[in-house]
């Protein structure tokens, strides 16, 4: 059974930095994106950072310059590297990894940036 696990949320202040780690266990075959959406109270969830198989990468316009998604093969987890926090980036992040198959989800890890 596939399942993503994250970890690295947390409280920083504005201007911090945090990692976000997804492990994934299981058979995932033939996947077309892996990455990561966030969803703030209230709000739709909305896609941060994806990587395709061929390596290239996408980041929604509000984060690019600050966000870096990554991954580690061998270690089966993608990451996101978090820079120049801003309070509007508060919200629970997800990873998401998709094959020819199905969505998979994380629970979600929770992000709160103070001013």
């Amino acid at each position: 059974q596939v399942q993503l696990v994250e970890s690295g949320g947390g409280l920083v202040q504005t201007g911090g930095s945090l990692r976000l780690s997804c492990a994934a266990s299981g058979p995932l075959f033939r996947i077309a994106f892996m990455g990561w959406f966030r969803q703030a109270p209230g709000k739709e969830r909305e896609m941060v950072a994806g990587l395709l198989s061929g390596g290239s990468t996408n980041y929604r316009d509000s984060v690019k310059g600050r966000f870096t998604i990554s991954r580690d093969n061998a270690k089966n987890t993608v990451y996101l590297q978090m820079d120049s926090l801003k309070p509007e980036d508060t919200a629970v992040y997800y990873c998401n990894v998709v094959n020819d198959r199905m969505k998979y989800w994380g629970e979600g890890t929770l992000v709160t940036v103070s001013s």
